[in-house]
């Protein structure tokens, strides 16, 4: 299964209504995947494809496949790890380690790469760090690119808060170097790195990005040399910038198609794209209401 295969699934399944079995569908075959198979997937699931409409059946369901992912990650990674069925008021991801007892509470995001602006309530760090409860770690998985790249108080609070900042592309690098937890390695100092950041990061730079100091500590983990542990990020890089020429020919194609139209089916289009008909019928419900 490729990205594509898996995109496929994810548009036929939300079709059908039913988004538990989909779920389950899907989640039993990604989980049967290896981890050559796994690894395609994880550095294309933090982009949401730009013909998956806001607020969907499909675009719910590919948040719930990239908690099935992160899952699988935290598996291939030696961890006994499930999603959970609920979607409020907890983490999406739970973990624990077969040798050292630890456990944790983990995060998937994915972002579209045509939303630039983001804040702080896009990355949960302080629901993440309420989530955790008595669990030892909380770890958000967002595209390492999507991370602010200068200030932001998402650093503060993870610095704070003890929540570690991780990214797909740390997964992938992982699972291409066949790092697997033992009794001899112990990965929590993957899920513990804003603790140790803290120590050394002072209060008037508690906010400021701190991704690359992150990066030594993980590829000194890895005993990966700097080179080669950029190699691997300038991949991903590339491959961000030739799915991101995919995602601008979709809206291309979508201007031309649009240039196609009659005036009666733009004028439809428009009201169905303003959700005008929808309001109405929201405000007639509750003056029906109080009537």
């Amino acid at each position: 299964m490729n990205f594509i295969d898996l995109r496929d699934e994810i548009r036929k399944e939300s079709q059908k209504g039913d988004f538990g079995a989909s779920s389950n569908l899907i989640q039993n075959s990604i989980l049967s995947l290896n981890k050559q198979e796994l690894i395609p997937l994880i550095t294309e699931i933090g982009v949401i494809p730009e013909d998956i409409r806001h607020d969907s059946s499909e675009e719910k369901l590919f948040s719930k496949v990239s908690d099935i992912l992160l899952a699988k990650c935290f598996q291939e990674l030696g961890l006994k790890s499930t999603v959970n069925k609920e979607r409020s008021s907890c983490a999406d991801v739970v973990a624990k380690s077969n040798f050292h007892g630890y456990t944790l509470v983990g995060d998937a995001k994915s972002f579209r790469l045509s939303r630039t602006a983001k804040n702080q309530k896009d990355f949960k760090v302080k629901s993440m760090a309420d989530w955790r409860e008595d669990n030892d770690y909380a770890v958000l998985v967002c595209p390492y690119y999507q991370y602010p790249k200068s200030k932001s108080q998402i650093y503060g609070q993870a610095l704070n808060q003890n929540v570690s900042l991780f990214a797909w592309e740390y997964f992938a690098i992982l699972l291409e170097n066949n790092i697997f937890e033992s009794e001899s390695l112990n990965v929590s100092k993957l899920w513990n790195i804003s603790f140790t950041l803290s120590a050394n990061i002072n209060v008037a730079e508690r906010n400021n990005c701190f991704l690359s100091k992150q990066d030594i500590i993980i590829r000194s983990f890895m005993n990966l040399q700097d080179d080669v542990f950029n190699e691997y990020f300038e991949k991903y890089r590339n491959s961000i910038v030739a799915r991101g020429e995919d995602e601008i020919q979709f809206w291309k194609n979508k201007i031309a198609e649009i240039k196609q139209y009659t005036r009666e089916k733009a004028i439809e289009e428009l009201l169905i794209s303003l959700k005008l008909n929808a309001k109405i019928a929201s405000i007639k419900r509750y003056i029906d209401s109080l009537r």
